[in-house]
This record gives C-alpha cells, structure tokens and sequence, in this order.
C-alpha cells in the first residue's frame, strides 16, 4: 500500500504535467475594467488594483510596463523577503526559472543564422553513441525540443524522482538534479513517440537542447547567453549565478505559496542551483527592468540585426492547435478576447515569473514575484487593457478608478505587522 506521501507525490506529479501555461487562470476582461482601462485610469492606479491584493500571497512583487508610446514605467511592492525588509526595487534579483528556456532557444536560434545549428537537426547527430537511443529518440530535432513537441514527458517519472517530488512538497528541496547531471540516456534508449504528439511542456527536452548546443558548438547555451544578448542589451543584472552579479545584496528570497504544499505559506524556500544540463532550462536570474529591455529588444530591434532576426525567429508561431497556446521557440502565444499574447511564465522553488508581449500594440509586461503562486496573469491582464485602450479609445471624460487609493489603504492597514511598501521608480 502506498504510503500518504508518496499519494501527495503523485498527485503533484499530475498537476505538474498539466500545468504547463498561464492560460489555465481565470482572465477576465469585465465591462467595469474595460471602461476604467480605456477612459483615463492612469497605469499606476490599474497596477494597484492588480498587484496590491497579491501581496497578501506574496512578499514582494516587481513590474515593468512597456507601453504603446515606448515609454518604460517600473512599479514595485514589498520586499526582498519576509524577515529582511528591504524594499524591492526595479534592480532587485529573482529567480525566473523557466523564463530561461526563452534565452536558450533565442541563443540557439542565434546559431541557427549563424550556420552554426539547423532546426532540423536531429539527436542522433548530435548526441554521442546514437545506437544507445532508440529510433524515435535518435529522430527528435532541434525545432522539436524548442517548442516542446518532441513527444516528451515533463520530467522523467520514475521511484527516484518521485521520492525527491515527495521530499519537495515538505522541504522546498530541488528535484531535477538527475536531469541536472544528465541522468536520462537509459530512459531515451526506450522512448517512443506518441502516435500524435502534441505540445507537452517539457524540462526533460530543454535539458536535452542545452546538451546538443554545448556538444555541437562547443559552448552551453548559456554562455551564447551571455555573450549574443545580456552583453548587447546591457542586461548587467541578469547572469545564471546570482553572487556574482553587481549588487548581489539587492536579490529577492523565494517563499513558499501554492507550493511546496506543506510548507506554510511565507516561509523561506531555499534557492535551485543547477550546474549542468539544466542550466539553460532554469537557473537565470534577472530583474524587471532588465526583462523589460529585453522584451522591448523583440517588439524594437536591439540594433544587431543577426540578434533581431533571432528574436524573430523565435517568436514565430510553429505549432497551432485549437483550445491550447500556440508554439514558438521558447515563446507560447494565447489568444484572448480577439487579442494575441506572445508569452513565457516560469516557476521555480519560491518564485513566479512572467513576460509578456503585445506585437500588435507594441506593449510589454514583466513581472517576478518571490513566491510560487500559480495564479500569475497580472501580466496578462495589464496587456488586455492596454490593447483595449488603442483599439477603443474612450471619448469621454477621463475617470478615476475609485477603489484603488481606498483599497491600497485597507490592505496597508489590515497588513501593518507586515509593512508593506509600494514604491513606483
């Protein structure tokens, strides 16, 4: 019989593949948000409204807002962790766990115009000792493990990943360190293909593409990283190891929130190191302001026009199906109240992250929170008013959001033993 935590395990395992994308949240685009959206709410007031009751799940929250005129507004609230105090800034570090699957796919897609990698380029060529896979692992390309199509689990299940699942919903503890050390050539050597595979998140086949970049170019993707889009951008506060980054006191302690489940909420969850092959599927850590630069790089151009067509490669759409977010290269696509939302969203040990662009409006969103809440669509939310406020501009008086002062006050209240800050840059 099996024991109450290993049942605990496995109902997260379950959760964990069907939690692939932030379109499983609730977003709304009421008729109340719409008029205040489109009628002279300024931004600040709107991201009040939206982030202020989040801090009841979370310490701390940083946003970054592109708008239409190209204008960059930085929004802060909270702090660093539950004990410090230190207030969140627009520089403050957290980790942005699978955010990091973006760069490594626009990295290899640096290569790619580069000549350096195909998308069709396939494991078998890329990998050594290719009899070791089976046939269909030998045939995965490139294009597939970029958009999460090769066919591939999640992660791999087996009774060793399921105990150290177990022993993450009680201590926070990371449970990918097999991946990590590329531990899954024996899986590869049985894996079949799905008959028709569909687009399943996976950080088994980022650990894969971080494997064949370093292999086939003699770098890991995360030093392409470095090199072809931190440095270019001046991304200065984004970097794969946190102490070594400038001002390493100004970094965000993760909490618990939805997970791990049984830690209490607020409680100090303990930092995801990764050292090998899942260092470019997880271990960035950047701000708001820098992911702001970077998201308006893709809607602007970065001025390096091999890196611009990078970025434009990754974001186009490959794979479409109806009732699921398209796929890009790193980038999913949600379509929501007729409008188009280029996005990523990342989770890893106490932090939520997430970046979103509005090609079509020219908008963008960051935003990183030091606890993991499932419940991320802020970013979502802030894009469909700014769209809805272009495409219909009110022509009538401007009107003030009339809850928002009041409710930021009412939370200042109830909350004083937690202080907590909103500080706008």
């Amino acid at each position: 019989m099996l024991s109450p935590k290993l049942l605990c395990g496995m109902a997260l395992m379950l959760c964990l593949s069907g939690c692939g994308t932030l379109s499983s949240n609730h977003i709304d685009l009421s008729a109340r948000a719409m008029h205040l959206a489109v009628c002279g709410a300024p931004l600040w007031q709107q991201v009040d409204a939206l982030a202020l009751p989040q801090l009841q799940q979370t310490p701390g929250i940083s946003i970054a807002v592109l708008d239409a005129q190209g204008r960059q507004q930085l929004f802060n609230y909270g702090y660093l962790d539950s004990s410090r105090k230190a207030p969140v800034t627009s520089d403050t570090r957290f980790a942005i766990g699978s955010l990091s699957k973006g760069f490594t796919a626009e990295a290899t897609a640096w290569l790619v115009q580069h000549q350096q990698l195909n998308w069709q380029d396939k494991l078998g060529a890329l990998l050594p000792d290719p009899a070791a896979l089976s046939a269909d692992a030998r045939n995965i390309t490139l294009e597939q493990l970029a958009t999460h199509s090769a066919g591939l689990p999640r992660q791999i299940t087996n009774s060793a990943m399921l105990a150290k699942l177990v022993d993450y919903l009680f201590t926070g503890a990371p449970f990918y360190q097999d991946l990590d050390r590329g531990e899954y050539r024996r899986w590869l050597a049985a894996f079949h293909r799905p008959a028709q595979p569909q687009v399943v998140y996976s950080n088994l086949g980022y650990a894969l593409l971080d494997r064949a970049v370093l292999l086939k170019s003699g770098q890991p993707p995360q030093q392409w990283v470095a090199q072809q889009i931190l440095q270019p951008l001046a991304m200065r506060h984004t970097g794969y190891q946190p102490d070594a980054l400038p001002d390493s006191a100004d970094r965000a302690v993760g909490h618990a929130g939805d997970q791990p489940k049984f830690m209490s909420r607020g409680q100090p969850v303990p930092d995801w190191q990764f050292h090998g092959d899942m260092v470019g599927a997880a271990a960035l850590w950047s701000t708001s302001r820098d992911l702001l630069r970077y998201a308006q790089a893709h809607l602007q151009g970065s001025g390096d026009a091999t890196l611009d067509a990078a970025f434009q490669d990754a974001m186009r759409v490959r794979i479409t199906a109806p009732g699921h977010d398209d796929a890009a290269l790193g980038w999913l696509q949600n379509t929501l109240f007729g409008q188009q939302i280029l996005y990523q969203s990342g989770f890893i040990g106490g932090f939520a992250s997430y970046i979103g662009l509005d090609r079509r409006h020219g908008t963008a969103v960051v935003v990183l929170q030091n606890s993991f809440n499932w419940r991320n669509d802020i970013g979502h939310r802030l894009l469909l008013r700014l769209a809805e406020q272009q495409d219909h501009p009110c022509t009538t008086a401007s009107v003030a959001l009339p809850d928002a002062k009041s409710e930021s006050a009412h939370l200042l209240r109830r909350s004083a033993d937690r202080s907590l800050v909103a500080a706008r840059d």
